[in-house]
């Protein structure tokens, strides 16, 4: 989809469809009023009889309106509302989107953020723009009949005056809301993809489509790697799959190397069966979403490409599948991992720490300034915060402070828990140093506390998104995205 800024007059604007916001029939925009005018008071009398809803982001279609070239305009409401919020974009151009594509035009003009007097105009377009981009998403690949596509084709926001520098701005709006939803599509992608695609190896050839001669590398390391790397606790997830793990690295250098990286570790389970501790059969389909966070990683770096921000930043994808096999972890087994720790493994359904465990470890060679590690941890992260928030655990007070803001930012929001000592002592074990869960009690607690244990060296915070990264009803089914914007909002917020 094609997006652009520019500048003309609402009245001369020939598009196939306008989109103008207002307050109430006395709160018109300037363009709003000038079309009123145009048409002989048109407007006025149609608010005046009720035939324009007025609730928030309620959106009517006027077709031939008098004094204007525009085929269509679409009024929509922006309420009483003094700001909007983040969670309004969504619902506010949603409805745009639909009543768009209720009709055959292949070309918009938006005046919406003329009404938004809170934010900047480049704000409201970058909000507006990574909303429209993220409702065009469809996941049919696998589908021998598509779904109707929008006609829509160009989007233009109209800025009020002939301003270079905001002009400016707003260009710079659209790229990044075009490269944050490049990012979440490749995130959904990935996460949608079924587990018989998806495996380590595919996540490694999407990697390596990344890299470029000038700012991005990548390295693929092998099990052979694993085994002389001492990364135990990795490969006891991956011995019951015949296909074999990887752990892929992405250096992308925005900054002098004298910058310390920032580091994102991604957990890539491409299915979970559960291996031995095998798990129901309902809804096991779903265990494909058990590698989103390393879709999450892989989209964010996609976005941190596109967008050349001014920083280093390193992922960490480990990929593997957790199934049941002769040769697969057992529980009771105990397993050496790369930090010279040993684990029993008493749950190996509880293997996403397990191959984390060593990717943090890994992390420590890069002198990383910060680590944030995603995954789809814990069932019990979904019962304690549903899917409105991911959980996020931290070591280090300002970096929680700084993910948190970035959430707001993005409206992919991070709900703080706590990493007490006290917890860690359910993870003893009589047999080894550590056990690979804590029992029935605090489980996502418990694994954020299991990981802490190997994140001493290093600024860290873990983000458990098993309530975030995917949904789970009927035809709405599919990978969210998440938490891309927040990822990327929070490496933005330190350039």
């Amino acid at each position: 989809m094609e997006i652009s800024i520019t500048t003309h007059s609402v009245i001369a604007d020939n598009s196939d469809c306008l989109i103008l916001a207002f307050k109430s029939a006395v709160a018109l925009s300037a363009s709003l009023s000038a079309i009123n005018k145009a048409s002989a008071g048109y407007i006025h009398a149609l608010m005046k009889s009720g035939d324009i809803k007025q609730e928030f982001a309620a959106a009517t279609t006027l077709f031939k309106v008098p004094g204007i070239k525009a085929k269509r305009l679409i009024l929509v409401s922006l309420g009483k509302s003094k700001q909007l919020k983040p969670q309004d974009f969504k619902k506010l151009y949603r409805n745009i989107w639909t009543q768009v594509n209720n009709t055959s035009a292949k070309s918009m003009s938006c005046y919406v953020h003329e009404m938004d007097k809170a934010l900047a105009a480049e704000e409201h377009i970058y909000k507006a723009s990574e909303a429209l981009l993220h409702l065009q998403y469809r996941f049919e690949q696998f589908k021998s009949k598509k779904a109707k596509t929008s006609l829509l084709k160009k989007i233009a926001f109209v800025l009020p005056a002939n301003d270079p520098a905001v002009k400016t701005k707003a260009m710079q709006a659209v790229k990044e809301a075009q490269a944050l939803a490049k990012g979440v599509s490749l995130c959904r992608d990935l996460g949608n993809l079924p587990g018989n695609i998806c495996t380590p190896e595919y996540l490694a050839s999407e990697a390596l489509k990344m890299a470029n001669k000038s700012t991005v590398s990548v390295k693929v390391i092998d099990e052979k790697s694993f085994a002389s790397l001492g990364m135990g606790a990795f490969l006891s997830v991956a011995k019951g799959s015949e296909l074999p793990a990887k752990m892929i690295i992405i250096h992308y250098q925005g900054a002098s190397k004298t910058n310390k990286p920032h580091v994102l570790v991604g957990k890539g389970i491409t299915f979970d069966t559960g291996g031995i501790s095998l798990k129901p059969g309902a809804a096991m389909d779903e265990m494909k979403y058990d590698m989103c966070g390393a879709a999450s990683v892989l989209g964010c770096m996609s976005a941190v490409i596109s967008s050349q921000l001014k920083l280093n930043v390193i992922a960490i994808v480990a990929a593997a599948e957790n199934m049941p096999d002769g040769r697969a972890s057992k529980p009771g087994d105990i397993v050496t991992s790369m930090s010279g720790k040993t684990i029993e493994i008493l749950n190996t359904d509880a293997e996403g720490r397990l191959v984390l465990c060593d990717a943090l470890t890994y992390a420590e060679r890069f002198k990383p300034a910060s680590v944030i590690d995603v995954a789809t941890l814990t069932g019990a992260c979904v019962i304690a915060l549903g899917s409105h928030a991911s959980a996020l655990y931290a070591n280090d007070e300002k970096l929680s402070k700084r993910i948190q803001e970035a959430g707001e930012k993005s409206h992919d929001r991070v709900w703080p828990m706590p990493l007490w000592p006290e917890y860690q002592e359910q993870l003893k074990s009589p047999f080894a140093d550590l056990a690979n869960i804590g029992g029935p009690k605090a489980g996502s607690i418990t694994a954020a506390c299991f990981l802490e244990n190997f994140t001493k060296k290093y600024s860290w915070a873990h983000l458990d998104i098993a309530g975030t990264a995917w949904n789970s009803n009927g035809m709405e089914k599919g990978a969210t995205g998440r938490p891309v914007p927040l990822l990327l909002a929070y490496l933005k917020s330190l350039t």
